[in-house]
């Protein structure tokens, strides 16, 4: 029975209604299309491919039998066609209508595929590009923190082009897709109904003007032509049908009107299609109207036994075609141009056995509005909900814990773990993020702190116990060099070279003076200071040992060979060793300086919780020379020493001296290592021992047996003793 028919079944025919109103307002109208009125034919688009064709078929035929390009009964056809609700629709009969370079004007939602010019030369679209949509259902998501969502799209090229662009704006958002469905294939399988509780639906506050009027005004004795009419009113009133032997007839009740129904029924709400549908008509009438102008003022009226006007001559006016429509909105059908799109978000609140759509909220893409604007107090959710419904894959990490992704898995699902100790996230499931260079995380990883300032300070127990021991060994050595200077003249003092003992002896004061340039606050000066002092000093400390060795082997050597070496020895040649030495290293410090000097740094990484300040060496290269060529002169001094250690002199130190640069060298073997595993101020810590050992080694091994027979054995200390123990060695030799 028509009865049985659904009411929600009739909700598209409201376009049909927008699409009979705009024609009679045009026909009424004196000024578009003066002495000419608009004529129409309505056929009904059924959801198949199959039927969808075969009725643009039948009517490109004219009749009820497929004759293409023959019109038996040379009736007029339409030279513009106005439909379209999906765009599968609007281009399954484009494959027709191009042939016959017929216009169609669509006024379903804009589609990125329809508006290729290659392939639907003769389309047009009334509604505009709108990529606005899919950051509207994101910003929707977002607000709601719903993460791991279901998609239900059309089960057409609209659809897919919309889920390609909304699954890659999700990626971006860290939002994953549960599964993705197309609704119309679902009910055909299950015979289900789906009831989306939060939708996104235009609503662009766009009003015909007069339109509800006329749909309250309407009657079922109005356009008997239209089948689907009068089956409209028996199915809202149920009348009765009477039929006769050549046509039906309806008996409504008296004074029936579409003005008190139920508002569910949405007839007398304006859809956006409605919209589209009244500008398309008059885009066709305004078209027809200038071509109609044109024609008189050229005095081309045609010729009276052919149409006036042909479908394909519409399109450079269809191309071009603007106007203002009775709402005062601008309506054009080029693609390009920008629309301001708008949303309502509404809420299906259950009453009975309906649904009442109550709007909850908006949508604006305009840069003057505020995006999205929810009113939370107005949604109603299910009972079985009692606040926003979750949905999430994983649980939501809380502050101070970081997302871990699961192999496998889309991005949204993951486990929680605690932050590493750079890290913080103050919120539930925000994005983890560094701390700045100068704070760190506290221990819960939810907030900064300012790290304090921090360097190997003469206060802090490291840098006070190096401090003692630099000065300790200073002392120690301004000792010696006393006992030396005092006791200048004795035999074991003459032995070796005075001035290269005091040489080396001031070289060593230097050596544990330049460590305490290494303590306490740095700044440009003594970061410059520290290494070029380093290395000078060192280097006139090591050159003269070298000289002390070279002294050794000539004083034997002179023995033997005669003047030559004699005459070395006696000139002071072993004493040049030291400038030339240090000339060279100090050459390598100047380039140091001229190309990348060190400077004052700071280290936020070595400790946490600190912002260690410190020298940063500059070119490392060059610091890396400085100490190559300091190995280099030890090296040297430790295999001449080794190769003297048992010549038969008196007073041979040359063991002392072996001795001396193997505790040197190993020292700074150790040190290359020790060095770039440590980290902060504990890094400076150990370049500054290993500076005072080196330098202790050298004061230890070379004038330690020296003092000792200065001092507690002076009888040794004479030319009488000196021959007593060359007699003695002479004996144990023997």
């Amino acid at each position: 029975m028509l009865s049985s028919v659904p009411r929600w079944f009739w909700k598209n025919y409201q376009y049909v209604l927008a699409f009979l109103f705009a024609i009679e307002e045009i026909n009424k109208n004196p000024n578009l299309l003066p002495n000419n009125s608009l004529g129409s034919d309505i056929y009904n688009a059924l959801p198949s491919e199959h039927r969808t064709v075969e009725n643009a078929l039948l009517w490109l035929c004219g009749g009820n039998q497929f004759f293409p390009n023959y019109n038996c009964q040379n009736q007029k056809k339409s030279i513009a066609i106005v439909a379209g609700t999906t765009s599968t629709f609007s281009a399954q009969i484009e494959t027709l209508l191009v042939l016959y370079k017929i216009p169609q004007v669509t006024y379903g939602p804009f589609d990125p595929i329809l508006s290729d010019k290659d392939q639907f030369t003769s389309l047009y679209q009334m509604a505009t590009m709108d990529s606005s949509l899919v950051y509207g259902i994101i910003t929707l998501l977002l607000h709601f923190g719903w993460a791991w969502v279901a998609l239900f799209v059309s089960d057409d090229m609209k659809g897919e082009q919309f889920l390609r662009e909304l699954k890659a704006e999700m990626v971006k958002k860290d939002i994953c897709v549960a599964f993705t469905e197309k609704p119309l294939s679902i009910m055909k399988l299950y015979g289900l109904t789906f009831t989306i509780l939060n939708r996104i639906r235009d609503s662009s506050k766009r009003i015909i003007p007069g339109f509800a009027q006329f749909i309250n005004s309407l009657n079922p004795y109005q356009y008997t032509e239209d089948f689907y009419f009068s089956k409209f009113w028996i199915n809202l009133y149920n009348c009765p049908v009477e039929w006769t032997q050549c046509e039906k007839s309806i008996d409504c009740p008296p004074n029936v009107s579409l003005e008190f129904i139920e508002a569910h029924f949405s007839i007398t709400s304006t859809y956006e299609s409605s919209y589209f549908i009244y500008n398309a008509v008059y885009a066709v009438a305004h078209v027809l109207h200038k071509m109609l102008v044109e024609k008189i003022e050229t005095g081309s009226t045609g010729d009276t036994d052919q149409p006036m006007l042909l479908p394909w001559q519409l399109h450079p006016f269809l191309k071009k075609i603007q106007f203002t429509n009775s709402a005062g909105d601008h309506v054009s059908l080029d693609e390009q141009r920008k629309q301001i799109a708008h949303y309502d978000i509404k809420n299906i609140v259950k009453s009975g056995f309906s649904g009442t759509m109550v709007k909850v909220g908006e949508f604006s893409s305009s840069p003057h509005t505020e995006g999205l604007v929810i009113d939370e107090m107005m949604i109603k959710w299910p009972a079985a909900f009692k606040e926003v419904p979750l949905s999430v894959c994983s649980q939501r990490c809380g502050p101070g814990f970081r997302k871990i992704p699961k192999k496998g898995k889309p991005p949204c699902c993951y486990s929680c773990g605690f932050c590493p100790e750079t890290e913080i996230s103050n919120q539930t499931d925000t994005e983890r993020r560094d701390t700045a260079p100068q704070q760190y995380p506290n221990n819960e990883r939810t907030h900064c702190l300012s790290k304090s300032v921090t360097f190997l300070a003469f206060e802090d127990a490291l840098g006070m116990a190096l401090t003692c021991m630099a000065l300790c060994l200073f002392v120690l050595t301004a000792v010696t060099l006393g006992v030396f200077v005092k006791h200048r003249d004795t035999p074991i003092v003459k032995a070796n070279n005075r001035a290269l003992s005091y040489t080396l002896l001031i070289a060593l004061h230097l050596c544990f003076l330049c460590s305490l340039l290494f303590i306490g606050r740095p700044n440009t000066a003594t970061c410059i200071l520290q290494q070029i002092s380093f290395g000078v000093v060192f280097t006139v400390a090591v050159s003269s040992v070298l000289a002390k060795t070279i002294t050794v082997i000539l004083a034997f050597r002179a023995v033997k060979t005669g003047k030559t070496l004699r005459w070395l020895l006696l000139s002071g040649a072993p004493n040049f060793v030291i400038p030339i030495c240090s000339l060279i290293q100090m050459i390598i410090c100047g380039i140091w300086l001229g190309l990348s000097p060190p400077f004052l740094d700071t280290d936020s990484v070595s400790e946490p919780k600190h912002l260690v300040m410190m020298c940063n060496k500059g070119s490392a290269t060059a610091f890396y020379f400085v100490l190559g060529y300091l190995g280099s002169l030890a090296l040297g001094s430790f295999t001449v020493a080794f190769l003297a250690r048992n010549l038969p002199d008196t007073f041979n130190e040359a063991k002392f001296l072996t001795f001396s640069m193997l505790l040197f060298c190993s020292v700074w073997v150790t040190f290359l290592p020790v060095y770039h595993s440590t980290k902060g101020k504990v890094m400076v810590a150990v370049e500054v021992f290993s500076i005072l050992a080196s330098s202790a080694g050298l004061l230890g091994c070379i004038f330690a047996p020296k003092c000792y027979i200065i001092l507690i054995h002076s009888d040794k200390n004479t030319l009488k003793g000196l021959k007593n123990r060359n007699a003695s060695r002479g004996n144990e030799h023997f």
